[in-house]
């Protein structure tokens, strides 16, 4: 990596904590990402992002804030970043994947509170990532409890703004939903002093439908055999798109599918024909967390897709484009939202749908149904979730897990355990 001392230290960073956190990533990301073997070459880009990933997208927001623009930190894939960049600004995921950040939130909340939100907090609190301290305002949003909580705490060092997102689908909550949206784009051109057209809302509607169509079709490539690509990377490049410019993701991801849809003709693959293919459905993976598709990729299987919110939830769904008015295109943004079968709704039968449906598209072998420690949406709605794969006669497996290495041996042993029981 650059030398970005100056600008962490402009940014009232940590460099001391900061410097543990630059030693061990290196390490880890060559365990776990480089020695691979036959990687995609279109993967190259998403190594820079890695190598350079406190460094040059971080540099990228300030220099927009040099020029009068704002930056939004997000948690979660229901805030609409279309309306943030209809406005001149920029949007950028916020949610921490590192076990590093963890005790610092723990000064302010519950051990037993999940780990993402812990790590989420830490990294703000004790100012070892970049991203957080850029962001003008974080968007916050009541997908659950525990985030409810941490934005009256974070609110306390940084603006805070909360969207209220409905718990039902019904002609009413969807709504709500558009309200909500509504007031959330008036916050939005108060913080950027940009009104939103419906020429710009248009653009930035497009902006991240490509975003998504990209990634679809990069999802889409797993579904044959042999997989020309590992989980594990395609892990990565869904955790990039949350913070990189979307115009050039969606490029270089794209750059990418070019190349593994000529692997497919040639019937080229990172695995043999065989090797089991695996579903990880549950809670999101945020950057850096790669513990369970490394634990099941070097147990034999191939993680072939994730019906996560760092996976298939964060693209289904296009946004319609045919809508000339605001009103017309904040009613598109509020449907297309509402379709997000997150455990956050009750009742929600969306979700085994989906689940169900990715099982028959991507020819899974078996679902390993993953959740955060602490996570009670996710873990309560296991119960149906197991239950419905069960009567398909689709072999599963629940796990909990954090962000420490603590289980892995533990977790490896079930993985390997269930790998051998799906017989190929």
């Amino acid at each position: 990596m650059a030398d970005y001392r100056q600008m962490w230290t402009d940014l009232g960073m940590d460099l001391e904590k900061h410097d543990l956190l630059c030693e061990v990533l290196p390490e880890v990301y060559t365990n776990i990402y480089l020695e691979q073997e036959n990687r995609p070459e279109g993967m190259e880009y998403f190594n820079f992002v890695v190598s350079e990933i406190h460094g040059v997208r971080p540099a990228e927001l300030i220099e927009h804030q040099k020029k009068g623009g704002k930056v939004f930190g997000t948690f979660c894939i229901f805030v609409p970043d279309e309306v943030v960049f209809a406005a001149g600004g920029i949007a950028t995921g916020l949610c921490g994947g590192s076990q590093f950040w963890v005790p610092e939130g723990e000064k302010v909340l519950p051990a037993n509170t999940c780990p993402l939100i812990k790590a989420s907090v830490g990294a703000r609190l004790g100012r070892t990532c970049p991203f957080f301290r850029i962001a003008d305002i974080y968007i916050g949003e009541t997908t659950c409890d525990g985030k409810k909580k941490a934005w009256e705490i974070l609110s306390q060092d940084v603006p805070v703004y909360v969207m209220d997102l409905p718990q039902m689908k019904r002609v009413k909550d969807i709504a709500a939903w558009e309200d909500e949206i509504k007031l959330f784009m008036q916050k939005v051109e108060e913080v950027t002093g940009n009104k939103v057209t419906s020429e710009g809302l248009a653009e930035s509607i497009r902006l991240i439908n490509e975003k998504r169509k990209a990634l679809a079709r990069l999802y889409n490539s797993r579904k044959n055999s042999p997989v020309p690509i590992s989980g594990k990377d395609v892990l990565l490049a869904t955790q990039i798109a949350f913070y990189d410019d979307p115009a050039r993701f969606t490029a270089q991801t794209n750059a990418l599918c070019d190349e593994l849809e000529a692997r497919v003709a040639k019937g080229e693959g990172v695995f043999p024909v065989n090797a089991p293919r695996i579903m990880i459905t549950g809670t999101p993976m945020a950057i850096p967390n790669w513990k369970l598709h490394h634990l099941i990729e070097t147990s034999g299987a191939a993680v072939v897709v994730e019906e996560m919110c760092t996976g298939t939830r964060y693209f289904d769904n296009l946004v319609d484009e045919s809508q000339a008015t605001l009103e017309g295109q904040i009613r598109a943004l509020a449907e297309r939202y509402m379709k997000i079968n997150c455990a956050c709704f009750t009742p929600n039968p969306g979700r085994i749908d989906d689940i169900l449906r990715l099982a028959k598209e991507y020819k899974v072998d078996g679902i390993i149904d993953a959740n955060l420690k602490f996570c009670g949406l996710y873990s309560t709605e296991s119960y149906n979730v197991q239950n419905a794969l069960k009567e398909a006669g689709i072999p599963v497996m629940h796990l909990e897990t954090d962000y420490s290495e603590q289980d892995a041996e533990q977790l490896r042993t079930r993985i390997e355990a269930f790998v051998e029981m799906l017989g190929k």
